[in-house]
């Protein structure tokens, strides 16, 4: 069969896709038209084919900053510790839904863990600015016990474990929906076999459970590794105050200091597309060792 036969074949269901498909070229592929003026002395006067190309004048002026260092180092520990410390969270609630037998007790028992995910960010801000104030319930069993608060939004030390913890509790719940969704098609036979065998919990979850949702853990790892330079803008510029920003100064942040506050933006897109280009190869890197590790299961 032909090509142009097969077109004419399936004609429908590609002018389903065709919605789709135009939006994403509009609104994905379209604005990388924009990502040139990272490679320009951009004025908006002259617009970006009228402004001076000065190459990767802008990378080198971001590569050579005093804040590179700092910033690039923000950037990637906090990403990685919350990635290493959030990815484990959703399974394990899985696992521990997937033995719950009573419908409705498990239904409330979800719903009390997808509900974080509805609040606003700046709602969550908030509410972390009201519990860890100095005068904060969490601060005044503090002082009962030292006799002085904790001072948690203002001190360096304490920013990134506030940011991980709290998106572990606002988001752990509702990405364990793909793998409880994984286990409800494991066949109730195995574990009866299983038990018929003299095998326990733990033995069950390792041999049936976890190879059931393991190609699905390996594409959410390798998705979220390939995002790992890619923080929420929202909640860290949220979050940040005047003492804290030694450690809570990321990329998103920085990018959004220097291209809207300081209308530099043709170093602030530099700084944007450096934080792309590092995810892309975060992303292949990635992928390829957890193929290796995976039996040659992936992502790309």
């Amino acid at each position: 069969m032909s090509l142009f036969e097969y077109l004419k074949k399936h004609y429908f269901l590609y002018l389903m896709l065709a919605p789709a498909l135009i939006l994403t070229l509009i609104f994905k592929y379209g604005p990388m038209y924009g990502a040139i003026i990272a490679f320009k002395d951009f004025s908006p006067i002259k617009g970006i084919m009228g402004s001076e190309w000065v190459g990767f004048y802008n990378f080198e002026k971001f590569l050579s900053s005093p804040n590179f260092e700092v910033i690039f180092m923000n950037t990637l520990k906090l990403s990685f510790f919350g990635l290493i410390l959030s990815f484990p969270v959703p399974i394990l609630l899985a696992l521990m839904l997937n033995q719950v037998r009573r419908a409705g007790v498990k239904k409330n028992i979800q719903l009390f863990l997808y509900a974080p995910n509805f609040i606003s960010v700046v709602v969550v801000v908030g509410m972390l600015f009201i519990f860890l104030s100095p005068t904060g319930p969490i601060n005044q069993l503090f002082s009962w016990a030292t006799g002085e608060p904790v001072m948690f939004m203002s001190r360096p030390e304490y920013f990134r474990w506030i940011y991980i913890l709290s998106d572990i509790w606002t988001g752990a719940g509702w990405a364990s929906i793909i793998y409880v969704a994984a286990l409800a098609n494991v066949d109730p036979e195995l574990h009866n076999a299983a038990n018929l065998d003299g095998a326990n919990l733990l033995q069950r979850i390792r041999h049936i459970d976890l190879p059931t949702i393991r190609p699905i853990m390996a594409i959410v790892f390798i998705l979220a590794a390939g995002g790992i330079m890619s923080i929420g803008f929202e909640k860290a510029y949220l979050m940040q105050t005047a003492t804290n920003m030694p450690t809570s100064e990321i990329i998103p942040t920085y990018v959004y200091k220097i291209g809207l506050q300081s209308g530099d933006y043709a170093y602030s897109a530099a700084v944007g597309l450096f934080n792309s280009i590092i995810n892309v190869i975060l992303l292949i890197t990635v992928n390829f060792t957890v193929k290796k590790l995976n039996e040659g299961e992936g992502l790309l």
